[in-house]
C-alpha cells in the first residue's frame, strides 16, 4: 500500500465513524431541517464524483468515480424523498363533507 492510500483509507474511516456517531445522537425532531442541509452536501459531493469520474487517470478510478455518482445521486434523491414525506406529516388534510 502507498502512502497516500493508506492516508486516504484512514480519513474515509475516521469519517465514516464520526458521521455515524453524529447522526445517531440527532433527534428526531431535528431531522427534516438537517436532512435539507446534507442534501446540499451530498450536492457537492455528486459534483465531486463526477469530476473523479471523468478523469480518466485509470479505469479504477473511473470505476470508483462512477459508483460514487450512483451513490451520491441515491443520496440527495433519498433524501428529498424523506424530507418531503415528513413535511406531508404536517399538513392539514382535508375535510371532505
Amino acid at each position: 500500500m502507498t502512502e497516500a492510500l493508506l492516508a486516504a483509507l484512514f480519513v474515509f474511516v475516521l469519517a465514516s465513524f464520526i458521521g455515524f456517531e453524529v447522526i445517531n445522537k440527532i433527534p428526531p425532531t431535528l431531522h427534516t431541517p438537517l436532512m435539507s442541509g446534507s442534501n446540499a452536501i451530498s450536492g457537492i459531493a455528486v459534483l465531486g464524483a463526477i469530476v473523479a469520474a471523468g478523469a480518466r487517470d485509470t479505469s479504477v478510478s473511473v470505476i470508483l468515480g462512477l459508483i460514487a455518482v450512483v451513490l451520491a445521486t441515491i443520496n440527495v434523491v433519498g433524501g428529498f424523498l424523506v424530507t418531503d414525506r415528513m413535511l406531508q406529516m404536517f399538513k392539514k388534510k382535508e375535510i371532505k363533507a
